[in-house]
């Protein structure tokens, strides 16, 4: 089973109550950012660019867990800037899985064995761990030498205290998938429970656009490692798989993965700044998403990541003939 059962049937009945009371629009992951400071300047993040006003400010603990109910989103994906260096970070995962959440911890693995005490294991807690190749071309990417090793230390320290880790790849354009076939196939051998993988995208606060791909780029390059995908455990589902190997075709579900940070509801999506709302509320029901996507905003145009797309087949939006069957398969098989 890919995922633990009890986290499963959860995520399922809030879909399927979600469904039966005929809700339009209704948030699946929660992308929290308690702050944006980070131990480091990684190449493609625009999270300590976009935010410099407020790169010491902080989001309470207090100001974090009214986010999580004000939204209710099954899954909370803490994030940032680096997550493992916001004080009470131990406290805030505890009571964010006391609401019955299933929390990803995303973090760029550093400080993993320094504060692993803080932490408890959980069926619903993963440590989502960013690794973007093999030590080289990782530590390149994170604009320092020494990462990968230590993110690898932090993971084998997780594994040895019984957590589920995961973790997140950004494929850039000079990203070789023969070598993330070497890495994942490493990550096996060490333990690591599953993987998600994303193209890269360009937007206003990353100044390095060289590094991004288009469409067409990213289609051919996953094509190429169609036979990756089967390999290995990845968390990224099959459809959306197939959407970025131009398989089929997805729509943006961005109000599905709503973003609060220290200015408040990121507006519209994770990526793209247009205002901050005030309220979960506000950001879903006055944001014009019809004016957002591929084809409608130029913003949009080369967007593929997950934070659009991903939730759209566990919606079944764009739904084909068969993708049920495919999603079961892939979560018990």
């Amino acid at each position: 089973m890919r995922f633990p059962l009890a986290m499963t049937t959860r995520i399922a009945g809030y879909i399927a109550r979600k469904k039966v009371a005929r809700a339009e629009k209704f948030p699946m992951v929660l992308m929290l950012e308690p702050l944006h400071a980070c131990n480091l300047t990684c190449t493609g993040c625009g999270r300590i660019r976009e935010y410099t006003s407020t790169i010491k400010q902080k989001l309470t603990v207090e100001e974090c867990l009214a986010a999580v109910d004000e939204c209710g989103a099954p899954v909370v994906s803490i994030c940032g800037g680096e997550p493992m260096i916001y004080p009470g970070i131990g406290e805030l995962v505890a009571k964010v899985l006391e609401r019955k959440k299933v929390v990803y911890l995303c973090t760029n693995g550093m400080f993993i064995r320094k504060k692993i005490a803080e932490f408890r294991p959980h069926r619903r807690f993963f440590f989502n761990v960013h690794l973007d190749g093999m030590r080289k071309n990782h530590d390149i990417a994170v604009e320092r030498e020494g990462v990968f090793d230590a993110a690898v230390d932090g993971i084998r320290a997780a594994k040895e205290a019984g957590f589920m880790v995961c973790t997140n790849t950004t494929v850039f354009h000079e990203t070789d998938m023969a070598e993330l076939d070497e890495l994942f196939g490493f990550l096996t051998g060490m333990g690591v429970d599953g993987f998600l993988i994303s193209p890269g995208y360009s937007y206003a606060a990353v100044g390095s656009k060289e590094i991004f791909m288009t469409r067409d780029d990213i289609r051919a390059k996953f094509r190429a490692a169609e036979a990756m995908f089967r390999k290995y455990n990845f968390y990224s589902s099959p459809v959306y798989l197939e959407f970025l190997m131009g398989k089929r075709e997805l729509s943006c579900t961005a109000w599905a993965n709503p973003t609060r940070n220290i200015k408040g509801w990121k507006g519209p999506c994770y990526l793209i700044t247009d205002t901050h709302h005030e309220s979960f509320s506000d950001l879903l029901e006055t944001t014009n998403w019809e004016e957002y996507g591929p084809g409608k905003d130029p913003r949009c145009e080369n967007c593929m990541m997950h934070s659009g797309f991903e939730t759209t087949a566990a919606l079944g939006v764009n739904g084909r003939l068969g993708d049920t069957l495919k999603m079961v398969k892939w979560q018990f098989l």
